[in-house]
């Protein structure tokens, strides 16, 4: 009886050790490592990758904010308003003038009182634009002489350009020499032109019909030269 008792508690005693042993033992062990693992991992990229984000957003943004501010404040829009005319008009009285013709010979204004002539500035003599403009006067010439009126033109040319042009094409009209352009600023032709993007002063192609009492009966600006000579004496 003894015997039997003393088996039965020593395979029972060896049984139950290594039961609790193995139940414990990878429970605690195997659980609880990777779990701090998987928490370190997630949590610090999160962190950086908001940090990096935000940096990247908020510099970029503040620099691009302050170096597009200056930019659209530019000095390029009052320019037009040089190149505005301003000169006599309808109604006003003509500038006076005294000024050499293409023979050196001076022509005022004063000795054209009484009768109404028309005036008209151009560029330059021998230029395609202004020859067209100076032959087609010339045509004319005979209707403004019937009407009793004098056809003068003004350029910046010398008296000596003003001779070979009237020779050329055979012009009997007057040709002024407005060398330092006074007659041009006061009828208000000398203005700002553009020309393939470049500025320059020039004579704004225009035309006016002085009355009889020296007064500006009708002003063309800036003018198209097809058809401009019928239009004048349209209004004769």
């Amino acid at each position: 009886m003894a015997a039997k008792k003393n088996a039965s508690s020593v395979k029972k005693s060896p049984g139950k050790k290594p039961k609790q042993a193995a139940k414990s033992a990878p429970a605690k062990a195997g659980k609880a490592a990777p779990a701090k693992a998987t928490k370190l991992g997630k949590a610090a990229p999160a962190k950086a990758a908001k940090k990096n984000a935000s940096s990247v957003k908020k510099s970029p943004g503040k620099k691009s904010a302050q170096a597009a501010k200056p930019a659209p404040v530019k000095a390029g829009k009052p320019a037009p308003a040089k190149a505005a005319p301003t000169g006599v008009g309808v109604g006003d009285q003509a500038p006076s003038f005294e000024l050499p013709d293409q023979d050196g010979n001076l022509l005022s204004s004063a000795s054209l009182a009484g009768a109404p002539y028309v005036i008209y500035f151009y560029p330059k003599d021998d230029t395609p634009g202004c020859t067209k403009e100076a032959c087609g006067f010339q045509e004319e010439q005979p209707a403004f002489q019937s009407a009793g009126v004098r056809v003068i033109g003004v350029s910046p040319d010398s008296p000596a350009r003003h001779i070979k042009f009237r020779q050329k094409y055979g012009l009997e009209f007057t040709l002024l020499a407005d060398v330092d352009k006074q007659l041009a600023e006061a009828y208000g032709v000398w203005v700002m032109k553009q020309n393939y993007g470049r500025e320059y002063m020039g004579i704004q192609r225009s035309t006016f019909l002085v009355d009889a009492k020296g007064q500006i009966a009708q002003a063309w600006r800036n003018v198209r030269v097809n058809g401009h000579v019928d239009a004048v004496l349209g209004a004769i």
